[in-house]
C-alpha cells in the first residue's frame, strides 16, 4: 500500500463527516500538504498519501493511471467511504478512480487539471535533477542554488528539494520510471462510465489548464460536476492561496448530504 500520513480529526461523533484522502501530483508528496491536511483535519481525519514511485511510497515500472487508481483504491478501501482530493497528476488519478470505481468514493474534488491529454513534458525537470551531482552536498540550499544552475525556477527549486533525501543523498522519486512513462503522466486513458457523485473541479484564475472546451469531456465523465476557481492563482492554486483553497473545499465537502444535491 502507498506510505501515508494521517492526520487525525475530531473525536468520532455519529454525524462526523467522513475522512479525506489526498493525492498529490508529479514530482510532488505527501508532505507538500501537511498545512492544508492539518487544517481540514478540523473536521475530519485527513490522509494525505506517497503516489507510486513518489516520497516514502514503493517504486514500480510504471506509472499509468489504471495502476496509480488501483493503489488509491486500496488506501480508500482502508478508510471506508471517503472523500478525494486529487491534484494534477493526482487529480487524473483520483478521476480515474472514481470513474472505474465510483463506489469507492462519495465526494470527488478535482485541483486544477482535466480528464485530457496535455501536449507538455516534464522531463526537463528529470533532466535537472539527474544533473545536480548530490554526493558532496550538506544543506538544502546548496541543492537548490545546483538546480537554479540548471534553469530551473526558485518556486520550484524549493519544491523539488522537499523531496531530496540529504543523508541518503538521493532524490524520493524514481526517476527512470518518471521520464519513461511520461506521455502516460501527462496523457489521458480512454474511459467509459461515469461518476454520478457530487464533484468540484477547483481551478486557478490563471492556470491554463481547464479550459472552456474541457467542459464537455468534463461533463460526460462527471454530470454533477461543479466549477469553481481561485483568482489570482496559477497551477499549484493550493500552494498560492491555501487559506482560499482550503476554505472552497471545506465548503463543498461540509455541505448536505449528497442526495440532498439531486432535490
Amino acid at each position: 500500500m502507498l506510505t501515508t500520513i494521517v492526520h487525525d480529526g475530531p473525536e468520532k461523533a455519529p454525524d462526523a463527516l467522513p475522512p479525506l484522502v489526498i493525492a498529490h501530483g508529479l514530482f510532488g508528496s505527501a508532505r507538500n500538504w501537511g498545512v492544508i491536511a492539518k487544517r481540514l483535519s478540523a473536521k475530519r481525519r485527513v490522509i494525505a498519501v506517497d503516489m507510486r514511485n513518489h516520497g516514502n511510497s514503493p517504486h514500480y515500472d510504471t506509472q499509468s493511471y489504471a495502476d496509480m487508481a488501483g493503489d488509491l483504491a486500496e488506501v480508500l478501501q482502508a478508510h471506508g467511504t471517503p472523500d478525494l482530493l486529487g491534484h494534477s497528476m493526482g487529480g487524473k488519478a483520483a478521476m480515474t478512480l472514481a470513474v472505474t470505481h465510483p463506489q469507492a468514493l462519495r465526494r470527488l474534488v478535482v485541483a486544477d487539471i482535466a480528464p485530457v491529454a496535455y501536449t507538455h513534458t516534464q522531463t526537463d525537470k528529470i533532466d535537472a535533477m539527474e544533473a545536480v551531482d548530490l554526493a558532496p552536498l550538506t544543506r538544502r540550499s546548496e541543492a537548490q542554488e545546483a538546480l537554479a544552475e540548471q534553469g530551473i525556477d526558485e518556486g520550484l527549486q524549493a519544491f523539488l528539494t522537499q523531496s531530496l533525501d540529504l543523508t541518503e543523498k538521493r532524490w524520493r522519486f524514481n526517476l527512470a520510471t518518471l521520464r519513461r512513462e511520461m506521455d502516460k503522466i501527462v496523457g489521458f486513458p480512454e474511459l467509459t462510465g461515469q461518476f454520478d457523485g457530487p464533484t468540484l473541479f477547483l481551478t486557478g484564475g490563471d492556470s491554463p489548464y481547464v479550459l472552456p472546451e474541457h467542459r464537455a469531456r468534463i461533463k460526460s465523465l462527471f454530470p454533477r460536476a461543479r466549477f469553481a476557481k481561485i483568482p489570482g492563482t496559477g497551477h499549484w492554486l493550493h500552494a498560492e492561496k491555501p487559506r482560499d483553497f482550503e476554505a472552497t473545499v471545506d465548503a463543498f465537502l461540509s455541505a448536505p448530504d449528497p442526495s440532498a444535491d439531486r432535490s
